[in-house]
């Protein structure tokens, strides 16, 4: 692990040398509706994959931001999960998560959703293939989608506006472990995660509710919380179909026995598969999320005419 982290932050130092020359090269495509502005940049990335092969491509990141918020504005980076097979990820088009990023941005974030390298309009091989169910190879795929949201991260900070000091790793499944990875290496500016339905290896159609190797994500969750040092939300449901209600749980007590910082929130059943709370029932988990990011720092900017 400590070899990983120091290869990881070698990476982001260069990242952060460079990033400042790449973007002013970088294409900005935008549109704005009402308050909320969406734009288009594309970050390049440099990392090896989970057999050391070398990778350098850019991946497509969407920002949201609203002019009218008070700057500099922190940075909240919004990782999507992952489909079980190709067409899935192909399926993904350019991640934007449109409902939960006007949530955040009425928080007062510059958000910024990436589209990793091999889904959707960014392309690019499968990085993240963690092996057969069997035989999961964890730690190193999501290492990977941890370089490249903090190379998100690191572009999107150097853009006008934005706070170089108080970001927030957010993700959805897949995204979720991503962020408690990020927590794991205390990266500068990254003062809190939340972890939406966080796991890995799951498949309602052939096991549901029981996610591949739990025991190996319960010792790397553990080993995260060894080494982080922020506060971190991670939020489930008990009919989630991927994770089922008592993994998470397990996963947790692991990271927070370790030393990790954190909260845990299960909510009731919600539709057929709790799993997609994040993007069904965003009424849901939007004031326990408020309250997490007040609580931390993160309070939302009172518009002209509004009461607090």
């Amino acid at each position: 692990m400590k070899k990983t982290m120091t290869h990881a932050r070698s990476t982001w130092r260069a990242l952060a040398h460079g990033m400042a020359l790449v973007l002013c090269g970088l294409a900005l495509h935008g549109t704005a509706q009402a308050r909320l502005i969406e734009e288009q940049i594309d970050v390049p990335v440099k990392l090896r994959n989970v057999y050391g092969k070398a990778i350098e491509q850019p991946i497509r990141v969407t920002v949201w931001r609203d002019d009218a918020n008070p700057v500099p504005a922190p940075v909240l980076v919004l990782n999507h999960g992952r489909a079980v097979d190709g067409q899935g990820r192909a399926n993904v088009g350019r991640a934007r998560f449109s409902v939960a990023a006007r949530f955040f941005v009425a928080q007062g974030f510059i958000v910024a959703v990436p589209t990793r390298i091999g889904y959707g309009v960014t392309g690019g091989e499968d990085i993240e293939d963690s092996g057969s169910c069997n035989s999961k190879q964890y730690p190193p795929a999501y290492q990977i989608a941890a370089d490249q949201t903090l190379a998100a991260l690191t572009a999107v900070r150097a853009l006008p506006n934005a706070d170089q000091a108080r970001s927030v790793i957010a993700g959805q499944s897949f995204g979720g472990t991503t962020a408690i990875t990020v927590a794991s290496l205390n990266f500068p500016g990254v003062s809190a995660a939340i972890n939406f339905a966080g796991g890995g290896g799951g498949n309602p159609k052939t096991h549901p509710q029981r996610p591949c190797m739990p025991q190996m994500l319960e010792q790397m969750f553990g080993q995260y919380g060894k080494t982080a040092r922020i506060p971190t939300l991670w939020i489930y449901t008990q009919n989630d179909q991927w994770m089922g209600p008592t993994y998470p749980r397990e996963w947790f007590n692991a990271y927070r026995a370790a030393g990790g910082a954190g909260e845990f929130e299960l909510y009731p059943p919600h539709g057929e598969d709790g799993h997609m709370l994040f993007a069904k029932f965003p009424e849901v988990w939007q004031p326990r999320v408020k309250q997490f990011l007040e609580q931390n720092g993160f309070v939302a900017p009172t518009r002209k005419g509004e009461a607090r």
